[in-house]
């Protein structure tokens, strides 16, 4: 008898768990293991407990909700859009995010409020995600049609503040910012960010009927009881709370919300609603082991986190299109 192969879940859980014990005990500052572990389980006010509990710790938590974010919204996008290239991005979410958040710098906002930055990108995501549904009511390629649009438009008033910034220093900020990073970032952001990221994670975990019947087809999904625009609906505000949080507090990261569905898809029989979970654990996954690479990579000054997703992402795309050629007919 050939041995069951463990199913996806469980990889992903035991990958993510190591990416997290990793994420805790890597670093720029050199610990040793057993002075981390104290530091875990201890209350005493010495380097390592500072360093874990208030540096390392929080990095951690928002590192997992935010690849957990992008995974599922990836997943979700994927299934309602029948489009293996679709993500965030694909709907102006990120766009509208990384426009808020830049708005809020542009302004000097940030310097004023310290959280007016994620406050602004959420706010950003949610209103991108809203004109974007505005605009494609009348099915699939109409919203694809309209994310583009919207992402394009987002895109050019990035562009304009880039142009107009009222100091060096602020258009270095907006350029900083809009590579991604969790560099620098607290238990503020986990506390902000996480209540969003789980609103969206649960409207998008109730998709899963819904994304199944539209494999077939909007007319068949609609005759088995699928309502469209609701269906829609609920996904861009899904993607807006939990992409737009994620976006709003690490800047724009790509590719994790198009690799993680993809790296799962053949090992769960191509059933939409299969790869949604296993694609939220491995983004959270992939998204620690990136965030590892950006501390322990030594560079003048640290890697940002968007520029190490893109480069696992090109490749992995790269093998995807010799994998289609091969199989094709």
């Amino acid at each position: 008898m050939i041995p069951r192969r463990p199913p996806m879940t469980f990889i992903a859980l035991v990958l993510l768990a190591i990416a997290a014990a990793a994420s805790l005990f890597l670093g720029r500052v050199n610990i040793s293991p057993a002075a981390i572990l104290e530091g875990l389980f201890t209350a005493d006010p010495n380097l390592a407990h500072l360093v874990v509990m208030e540096l390392r710790l929080p990095r951690t938590v928002l590192a997992v909700l935010v690849g957990a974010a992008l995974g599922l919204s990836g997943a979700v996008l994927q299934g309602l859009l029948r489009n293996p290239l679709a993500e965030p991005g694909l709907l102006g979410v990120s766009s509208g995010a990384a426009l808020g958040a830049v708005v809020s710098i542009y302004f000097s906002l940030a310097t004023a409020f310290s959280l007016a930055t994620p406050l602004l990108g959420l706010a950003g995501a949610l209103g991108a995600g809203a004109l974007t549904f505005a605009l494609g009511r009348g099915g699939t390629l109409s919203l694809i049609l309209a994310g583009s649009a919207v992402s394009g438009l987002m895109a050019a008033f990035l562009a304009m503040a880039l142009n107009f910034a009222p100091n060096p220093y602020a258009a270095f900020e907006m350029s900083i910012w809009m590579l991604g990073s969790l560099s620098q970032k607290s238990w503020e952001h986990v506390l902000l960010a996480g209540p969003f990221i789980a609103a969206g994670i649960a409207i998008l975990a109730t998709l899963g009927r819904a994304i199944d019947a539209l494999a077939l087809g909007e007319d068949q999904a609609a005759s088995l009881g699928i309502d469209l625009d609701r269906t829609r609906l609920l996904a861009l505000l899904g993607v807006g709370l939990a992409a737009g949080a994620a976006t709003s507090v690490t800047g724009s990261i790509g590719f994790i919300g198009l690799i993680a569905p993809h790296l799962v898809r053949p090992f769960v029989g191509y059933q939409p609603s299969r790869t949604m979970l296993p694609s939220a654990l491995f983004g959270a996954a992939l998204l620690l082991l990136a965030d590892i690479g950006t501390r322990v990579l030594h560079t003048s000054s640290e890697l940002r986190l968007g520029v190490i997703t893109s480069l696992i992402g090109t490749p992995f795309f790269f093998w995807l299109v010799m994998r289609l050629r091969r199989v094709a007919p």
